[in-house]
């Protein structure tokens, strides 16, 4: 995954212009990346973070992701919390299934009533290893079939279908969902929730007990596919306040942070179309974009 060649210099010195904006507004380290959650993402933001000549207390993590794998958000999170006290999560536009996981490590997520977040559907590699397929669809379709077949119910082809699955798998994807459910439960309680003490409605001081509980509550509805109805479904702001109860910060309120945002965001998706850049890691002191098998 070499960076590719004709780079273009000005561009690049552009993006770090608008980044250094974003980081006076927001008063923070910012660390861009686009891309998947998996091929090595975690090792190159962690050489972005380390690589920091001089480093603020708050890093606010801009993130665009389709998504990818629970253990490499895991391993991002680590890497950003041995640096940082306090780490944000900015979404221009999107963070799906293991960008949700790795947005709700944050101690504060900021939208606009474009940006979405998705379903904690882990990904897992197809057999040929060429893509990401969702792994709870498998899981799902497996358990509907065995319901099925239970009940006498199953025809000869579902059962065909039924026995064709590999149990090896439907493990791997059962310990997949176990971890994205068990990092949001973790991480929610203990960054998300770390300031929340006093309820809204009824001021009830808020006990570690509380925060947990309202964890599992909002991992739980995450991880229901069958309530989103599709793995690559966005979820904006508006649901994630109404329906999971979950605190989101409009940074479309701040007409200096919401310009820069947007100004850096249509540059880079462009500058990566035009190099076929499959993903990016920005900071203010390097661009490191890279094409899959360059």
């Amino acid at each position: 995954m070499a960076p590719p060649k004709g780079a273009n210099p000005l561009i690049e010195a552009r993006l770090a212009e608008i980044l250094l904006d974003i980081e006076r507004a927001l008063g923070a380290d910012c660390l861009f990346y686009k891309g998947s959650i998996a091929f090595g993402a975690d090792d190159r933001i962690r050489d972005a973070v380390e690589g920091f000549t001089k480093r603020r207390r708050k890093l606010v993590f801009v993130l665009e992701t389709p998504g990818g794998f629970a253990e490499d958000a895991r391993r991002i999170s680590d890497a950003l919390r041995h640096h940082y006290r306090e780490v944000d999560f900015l979404i221009p536009s999107h963070a799906m299934s293991a960008g949700t996981i790795l947005a709700l490590s944050g101690n504060a997520i900021l939208m606009d009533y474009y940006s979405v977040l998705g379903p904690i559907d882990p990904q897992v590699p197809s057999q040929d290893g060429s893509k990401l397929l969702p792994a709870l669809g498998y899981l799902l379709r497996y358990e509907d079939l065995l319901a099925k077949a239970n009940r006498g119910e199953a025809g000869a082809a579902e059962l065909q279908i039924l026995l064709s699955f590999d149990q090896g798998e439907l493990y791997a994807y059962g310990q997949a969902r176990d971890l994205s459910v068990a990092l949001l439960e973790e991480w929610l309680a203990k960054y998300k929730f770390k300031n929340w003490t006093v309820t809204k409605t009824r001021k009830i001081q808020v006990t570690d007990k509380m925060r947990k509980e309202r964890a599992i509550e909002i991992a739980k509805k995450l991880n229901d596919i069958r309530r989103w109805n599709s793995h690559g479904i966005g979820i904006n702001m508006q649901r994630l306040r109404k329906e999971l109860n979950l605190y989101i910060d409009d940074f479309g309120r701040n007409p200096v942070l919401r310009n820069a945002v947007r100004s850096h965001h249509t540059l880079v998706l462009d500058y990566s179309l035009k190099m076929g850049l499959d993903s990016v890691v920005q900071t203010r002191e390097i661009f490191d974009g890279r094409r899959w098998g360059g």
